[in-house]
């Protein structure tokens, strides 16, 4: 059974490829652990990812990640992916209202 766990957005920071986004995941059994999560700068490029919503692109992903391993991932560091994007892309588009 996995425990609550708090997620807080540290902030970014811009490299030459990437943005880097930080992550901190704080359980109460165990110390707070921080995560990286990378987008790269061509996502932004070519309009797959909006700068406004590349904090909440990652945070999804670090949800899953989460999720998927009791809220304990061997890994610290993770690369948004297209699929990342297009399932963010599906997930926040607004579907065309008829008339």
């Amino acid at each position: 059974m996995s425990t609550k766990v708090n997620i807080q957005y540290v902030g970014f920071e811009s490299k030459v490829l990437v943005r880097e986004y930080t992550f901190l995941v704080v359980e109460a059994s165990t110390p707070p652990r921080e995560f990286t999560l990378t987008i790269p700068h061509r996502a932004f490029d070519s309009h797959r990812a909006r700068y406004q919503d590349a904090a909440a692109i990652c945070l999804l992903r670090l949800q899953r990640e989460l999720a998927s391993q009791s809220n304990h991932p061997q890994e610290k560091r993770f690369k948004i992916t297209d699929a990342d994007l297009a399932d963010y892309d599906r997930a926040h588009t607004r579907k065309a209202v008829r008339r």
